[in-house]
């Protein structure tokens, strides 16, 4: 079963690359479907799966107008996503650092005598 949490689906439509070039596009400014779609070789429901999964994702938008459909990237959910990371990356810099600290102190104790504890 697929997750369906809100930054479990984000990660899930950046994993395919695809989904991060028509994001790409859409960073440059809305366009139409036909627009994002022209760049790729593939069938007009295999992108609008892929518009979909960006939709559910809640990174793309779309609005009607007429014949038109436009499609607006919204970026609320990479910020989500963005802030997640970096805070999981100051916890392992944070732990980095604690065993760094640990290796330097036991490199700095003395080494005991092997032999000594042996003769215990």
């Amino acid at each position: 079963m697929a997750a369906s949490d809100p930054l479990s689906l984000v990660f899930a439509a950046l994993a395919d690359p695809t989904r991060r070039a028509i994001l790409a596009r859409l960073a440059q400014g809305p366009a139409t479907v036909g627009e994002v779609a022209e760049p790729f070789a593939m069938s007009a429901p295999a992108i609008s799966q892929h518009l979909k999964v960006l939709e559910r994702a809640g990174l793309v938008s779309r609005t009607t107008q007429a014949q038109w459909r436009t499609l607006t990237m919204q970026t609320e959910p990479l910020d989500h996503a963005s802030a997640w990371v970096e805070q999981r990356r100051r916890e392992w810099n944070l732990r980095f650092d604690a065993l760094e600290a640990h290796l330097k102190t036991m490199q700095a104790r003395p080494e005991t005598d092997n032999s000594q504890e042996a003769g215990s």
